[in-house]
C-alpha cells in the first residue's frame, strides 16, 4: 500500500516558535514539516495546521503557517475536536427540501464524494497533540500516515513510546522522503525537477 498524492492531504499539529526549541532535535523536525508543506504545495495537495492555546503558546512558525491553506486554533489535544474535520470532510448540504423537514427527521449531512481519504500527519508533540489527533482520525475513519522524522517531542523516550503505539493501532509510519517520492510517483513527473530541488 502506497500513499497517493490524489488523495492525500496534510496535517502539519502544533509546530509552535516558543514549543520547538524543547524538543528533541526541534529545528530539524520544523524542517521536515517545512519540506512537507513545499512538497504538498508543489503537488497541489491540501495542507492544514493546528495551534494549541496560541493565545497562551503562541503560533505556529511563520514559515510552516504560510504554507497552509489554513491553520486552526484549537484547546482540545486532539484537533479532530476543532474545525480541522470539516476542513478535511467538508459535509454535502442536503438536496431537496430536506431543510423542511424537523430536526429528528433530517438525515445526517452526507460527506463530499470523491473526497481525499488519506490524511498525512506530522506534528509536536509526538506523545500528546499528534498522537491524538492521529487517533482521533483513525476513529473517523480516515487512512492516517504519521511522517516520523517530522514529529517531535521533549523526551526521545516519549515520541518513540507514541510511535509504537501509532503503529499499534494501524497508523502507517513513514519518513518524509518516503511520503515524497510516494506522492510523485515517477521521475516523469511533471513537477519532478522542482521536487527534487526541494529533496536535495
Amino acid at each position: 500500500m502506497m500513499l497517493s498524492a490524489d488523495d492525500c492531504q496534510l496535517v502539519l499539529v502544533d509546530y509552535q516558535e516558543r514549543l520547538m526549541p524543547a524538543m528533541v532535535g526541534g529545528s530539524e523536525v520544523a524542517e521536515r514539516a517545512v519540506f512537507l508543506a513545499k512538497m504538498a504545495r508543489l503537488l497541489d495537495i491540501p495542507v492544514w495546521g493546528t495551534e494549541q492555546n496560541p493565545s497562551k503558546l503562541g503560533p505556529n512558525s511563520a514559515a510552516i503557517r504560510a504554507l497552509c491553506h489554513k491553520t486552526f486554533a484549537k484547546m482540545h489535544f486532539n484537533a479532530c475536536a476543532s474545525d480541522l474535520l470539516d476542513a478535511l470532510r467538508p459535509p454535502v448540504k442536503p438536496a431537496g427540501n430536506a431543510r423542511s423537514l424537523p430536526k429528528h427527521l433530517q438525515k445526517p449531512a452526507a460527506t463530499a464524494p470523491g473526497g481525499r481519504q488519506t490524511v498525512v500527519v506530522a506534528g509536536c508533540e509526538a506523545h500528546v497533540c499528534l498522537l491524538q489527533t492521529a487517533l482521533g482520525l483513525l476513529e473517523h475513519e480516515f487512512d492516517v500516515w504519521v511522517v516520523t522524522d517530522a514529529c517531535g517531542s521533549r523526551k526521545e523516550r516519549d515520541r518513540d513510546a507514541a510511535l509504537d503505539r501509532l503503529a499499534g493501532n494501524g497508523v502507517e509510519l513513514v519518513t518524509s522522503e518516503m511520503v515524497a517520492f510516494e506522492w510523485l510517483e515517477h521521475c516523469e513527473h511533471p513537477r519532478f525537477r522542482e521536487a527534487l530541488a526541494l529533496i536535495k
